[in-house]
């Protein structure tokens, strides 16, 4: 018999299949290659990826709150509180390390919670109000957008992204968050 799965559910489930693309996209490029920039103007790939997981646990720590609210302060100073040492990740195997503990991090908390509280509205940065949920799949399409962008960089340093030599990148049957590698 098939388990119903609840809203929350599928949206963990489809964060999981893009932070785990993210994570293969990531592998694929060399340590000697994360400080590259497409332009002087553009963040390296090294401060792309301290950009993803700022956003992310700032969201997460915010939606885990019972005050949630992205607008209390300015995302610079949000990150200062809640990502404070997110440039210690340096290297490849360090920013893989913490996409993997961020997630399972996050998807731990927020089924914990449960979805009557990812329901609940909330401010956005923008003033207006959304459910938990609605904030939570805004950052996970913040993820996958610059989730393209790292296969952009890929191919300017003469990679094939993984996401052209894996073109299924979540994994068959069960979800499974300890095979995030």
């Amino acid at each position: 018999m098939a388990t119903t799965k609840t809203l929350l559910d599928e949206t963990l489930e489809k964060w999981y299949a893009i932070r785990r693309g993210l994570i293969r996209e990531v592998s694929n490029i060399p340590q000697t290659r994360l400080t590259f920039r497409a332009t002087l103007e553009t963040r390296s790939i090294m401060d792309l990826l301290h950009h993803i997981l700022e956003l992310s646990i700032i969201t997460v720590e915010e939606l885990v709150r019972e005050d949630t609210n992205l607008d209390r302060a300015s995302l610079s100073q949000l990150a200062n509180v809640y990502a404070p040492n997110i440039t210690r990740a340096d290297s490849q195997e360090k920013l893989v390390n913490l996409l993997v503990e961020q997630y399972r991090d996050a998807d731990s908390r927020l089924r914990e919670l449960g979805d009557l509280h990812m329901m609940q509205l909330v401010p956005k940065i923008d003033g207006t109000r959304a459910t938990r949920l609605t904030l939570l799949i805004d950052a996970i399409q913040h993820e996958m957008y610059h989730r393209g962008q790292l296969t952009v960089y890929a191919r300017l340093i003469g990679l094939e992204p993984a996401l052209t030599q894996d073109r299924h990148t979540a994994l068959p049957g069960t979800f499974n968050p300890d095979a995030l590698r």
